[in-house]
C-alpha cells in the first residue's frame, strides 16, 4: 500500500502474536472510489490467500470514509507541486556549484564581450559568497573539534596515538594489546632526527622530501587561519586580491577549488617563481601577498631589485597578458625610490603578509619589515616542522607568532629542556602535563614510522588554550656551535650579533651563517673559532674594529664562551661580508640537497663543507 502500515489499520495499533503475524504478508488490498452502499466516500476491499483469516483481530468496519482515505493517501502520495519545487531547487543548487567551480578562464570569456571593469561583477560577488560560506562551514566543524579535543586533551592524544599505532609502516611495537601512552613511552627510547633518518633508510641518502602535508592539524591551521585572517584584516580577501608570489604555498593544505573565489589572484599552481612574481605586479589592487616562506619572500624581492627592469619590459610588452605600460611605468618609479617600503608602492592597498613559519625564519621577517615590507603586518597560519604541522596560529593580530600545540595527531609529546644540559635522558610530558614559562623540546610521533623522535625545536609555554599549551618557538637545538663544549645556541648567538649589528654604523642585516673553523680547516696555527658570514645593507664594508664587536657581544651573550676565550682556547669570531644574492643561491643549493626538509628551514650553522665553501667565494670583505 505505498507505505501504509496495513497492521496498524486493520487492527488499530494492536500487535499481532509471532504465530499469526505471517498472514498479513498474504492480505490484497483493492481501494474503490465509490462504496456499495453509495454513499460518498471510498473504501478498501481486504481480501486474503490464507484460508483463515483470523477476523477477531479485523476492525468491524473496513470503510474509509473519504476524508479519512484521503488523508491515509496523501500520507504516501507525493505532491505534484511540492515535486518540481525540489527539483527546481537542486537545479539551482547545481548551477550555483557549477559558478563556483568554474576556473577564472571561462569566466573571464563569458565577460569578453564587455567593457574591462565590468566583466560580470554580479558573478564574482556570487562566487565569492558561495566560497566563503562554505568555508565557514567548514571552518566551524573544524573550531568544533578543536573545542572538544583540547577540551579532552588526555582522550584526544591517546586517540592519536591509537592512530599512529595503526598506521605505523614497519611497527616495532609488540604489545599490540596496550596502546595507553604510558606504556608506549616507556617502551620506545628517545631518537634524535638525524638517528632517525638513518635507521628508517638505512644509512641511504633520503629522497627529496615532499611538499605537501597530511593530517588533520593541516586543514585546521588553513582553514581557521584564513577566517582569523579575514576577522583580524576585514575585506582583505575579495575577489583578485590575495597573490602568492612562490611555488609553494604558506597556507599548509591549499583549497584548490575555492582559491579564486577567495581572492587569490594567481594561485601557485606549477607556475614558477619569475611568472608568479610577473603576475603579482600586474595586480596594483593586492591587499594580501603570500609565500612559502620569509626566506623565500625575501630572495623574491632581492630577485625583483636585480631584475626589476626586465620585468618592468615584460609588463609593457604584455608578455603574460594584454600590454600595460603605465603599470610597467609605475614599476619602475618604485624601484627608483630605493628598497624601503616597495612593497606599499607597489601595492598602495597592501595590507598583510602571510608566509609560513618555520625553523629560521624569525631574522628574514625582521630584514622584511625593516626594508621592503615597511608598515606591513605579517602571519603565520602554522608552525611547520619536518613536513608537519605542529602549532596552529589562531591570534594574527600578536606581533610574534603564538601557537596552540593540537593534541594531534600526530602525538605529541613534550622533553624538558634544561640549561647546559641538553643530552641528558628525561622522561617526558603530555600537553595537559606543560607548565607556564618552561621551555621544552618537540618530540613526535606519527603514522609513517613507529619513532619518537625529537625535532631539535624548542618551545617555550606562554598560555593555555583550554588544556593545550600556547607556546612561542625559541630555537633549533640543532643549530648550536660548539668546538670546545662552550654549546653556544642559535638564540643566543642570534641575540649576540643583533646587538653588534646595531654598533655597525648604518648597518642592517638581512641574513647570516655560521661555520665552525674545522669544516673549513681555517684553525690551522690558531685556535678554533667561529667563522660568520653575513649579508649586510647599507654597509659595504668592515673595518677590524667592526668585526671585533661581534666577538664582546658573543662573550657577554656567554659566560662560558668568554671564560674560554679568557683561556685562549677559542679564538676570536671572524666575521666574512658576502655579496648580495649569495644567500639566495645557498637556499637554491640547500634545495637540491637529498636530505633538505620541507618546509625548508634556514640553517644557522653549516656542517657541510661544499655549501661553506660556496659562502666563502662570495665574500666580498
Amino acid at each position: 500500500m505505498c507505505g501504509l502500515n496495513l497492521g496498524h489499520l486493520l487492527t488499530g495499533g494492536h500487535l499481532l502474536p509471532d504465530t499469526q503475524r505471517s498472514s498479513w504478508s498474504q492480505l490484497s488490498v483493492s481501494v474503490y472510489g465509490r462504496r456499495p452502499d453509495g454513499e460518498e466516500g471510498g473504501y478498501v476491499a481486504i481480501t486474503s490467500n490464507e484460508k483463515h483469516l483470523p477476523s477477531s483481530h479485523l476492525r468491524p468496519d473496513f470503510l474509509i470514509r473519504a476524508q479519512p482515505f484521503k488523508a491515509i493517501a496523501g500520507a504516501f502520495q507525493p505532491d505534484v507541486s511540492c515535486l518540481a519545487m525540489l527539483l527546481l531547487l537542486l537545479l539551482l543548487l547545481l548551477l550555483l556549484l557549477l559558478l563556483l567551480l568554474l576556473p577564472p578562464a571561462p569566466l573571464a570569456m563569458l565577460g569578453q564581450q564587455r567593457p574591462l571593469g565590468a566583466r560580470l561583477p554580479w558573478l564574482a560577488s556570487l562566487r565569492h559568497r558561495l566560497a566563503w560560506g562554505l568555508l565557514g562551514w567548514a571552518a566551524a566543524r573544524q573550531q568544533q573539534k578543536l573545542e572538544h579535543s583540547t577540551l579532552h586533551v588526555g582522550q584526544s592524544q591517546q586517540q592519536a596515538l591509537m592512530w599512529c599505532l595503526q598506521g605505523a609502516q614497519g611497527s616495532r611495537w609488540p604489545p599490540r594489546g596496550s596502546t595507553d601512552t604510558s606504556t608506549f613511552r616507556n617502551h620506545l627510547p628517545l631518537t634524535k632526527s638525524s638517528e632517525a633518518q638513518e635507521e628508517e633508510n638505512g644509512g641511504q641518502l633520503l629522497p627529496p622530501p615532499s611538499n605537501q602535508y597530511h593530517g588533520e592539524s593541516s586543514l585546521q591551521a588553513t582553514l581557521l587561519g584564513l577566517v582569523a585572517l579575514n576577522k583580524a584584516y576585514p575585506e582583505v580577501l575579495v575577489p583578485g586580491s590575495t597573490a602568492c608570489v612562490t611555488p609553494t604555498s604558506p597556507w599548509p593544505s591549499p583549497l584548490p577549488w575555492p582559491g579564486c573565489a577567495l581572492g587569490q589572484a594567481s594561485p601557485p599552481g606549477d607556475k614558477g617563481p619569475r611568472a608568479l612574481l610577473l603576475e603579482a605586479l600586474r595586480s596594483p589592487g593586492l591587499r594580501v601577498l603570500e609565500a612559502g616562506t620569509a626566506a623565500e619572500l625575501l630572495d623574491v624581492f632581492s630577485g625583483l631589485e636585480a631584475d626589476g627592469e626586465e620585468l618592468a619590459g615584460a609588463i609593457a610588452a604584455g608578455n603574460s597578458g594584454a600590454p600595460l605600460p603605465r603599470r610597467a611605468a609605475e614599476l619602475r618609479e618604485a624601484l627608483e625610490q630605493g628598497p624601503r617600503g616597495l612593497a606599499l608602492r607597489l601595492w598602495p592597498k597592501l595590507q598583510v603578509v602571510v608566509t609560513l613559519d618555520a625553523g629560521g625564519q624569525a631574522e628574514a621577517v625582521a630584514a622584511l619589515g625593516a626594508w621592503w615590507c615597511q608598515g606591513l603586518a605579517f602571519f603565520s597560519p602554522a608552525y611547520a616542522a619536518s613536513g608537519g604541522v605542529m602549532g596552529l596560529n589562531l591570534w594574527p593580530e600578536q606581533p610574534r607568532g603564538l601557537y596552540l600545540l593540537p593534541p594531534g595527531p600526530p602525538f605529541i609529546e613534550l622533553l624538558p629542556v634544561k640549561e647546559g644540559a641538553q643530552e641528558e635522558a628525561a622522561s617526558t610530558l603530555l600537553l595537559a602535563e606543560a607548565q607556564r614559562d618552561k621551555e621544552y623540546e618537540l618530540v613526535v610521533t606519527d603514522e609513517v614510522n613507529l619513532t619518537r623522535c625529537r625535532l631539535g625545536d624548542v618551545v617555550q609555554v606562554v598560555g593555555a588554550y583550554n588544556q593545550c599549551p600556547v607556546v612561542r618557538f625559541l630555537c633549533r637545538l640543532g643549530q648550536t656551535l660548539s668546538i670546545r663544549g662552550e654549546v653556544t645556541g642559535e638564540n643566543v648567538f642570534s641575540e649576540a650579533l643583533g646587538r653588534a649589528v646595531v654598533q655597525w654604523p648604518g648597518a642592517k642585516l638581512l641574513d647570516h651563517v655560521c661555520v665552525e673553523s674545522s669544516v673549513l680547516d681555517s684553525s690551522e696555527g690558531s685556535a678554533p673559532h667561529y667563522e660568520v658570514f653575513v649579508e649586510l645593507r647599507g654597509l659595504r664594508n668592515l673595518s677590524e674594529e667592526t668585526r671585533d664587536k661581534l666577538d664582546h657581544c658573543l662573550q657577554e651573550a656567554s659566560p662560558r664562551y668568554k671564560s674560554l676565550r679568557f683561556r685562549g682556547s677559542v679564538g676570536p669570531a671572524r666575521v666574512h661580508l658576502v655579496g648580495q644574492g649569495t644567500f639566495r643561491a645557498l637556499r637554491a643549493a640547500l634545495a637540491t640537497c637529498p636530505s633538505s626538509s620541507f618546509p625548508p628551514e634556514m640553517p644557522r650553522v653549516l656542517r657541510h663543507r661544499r655549501l661553506a665553501q660556496l659562502l666563502q667565494r662570495s665574500v666580498v670583505s
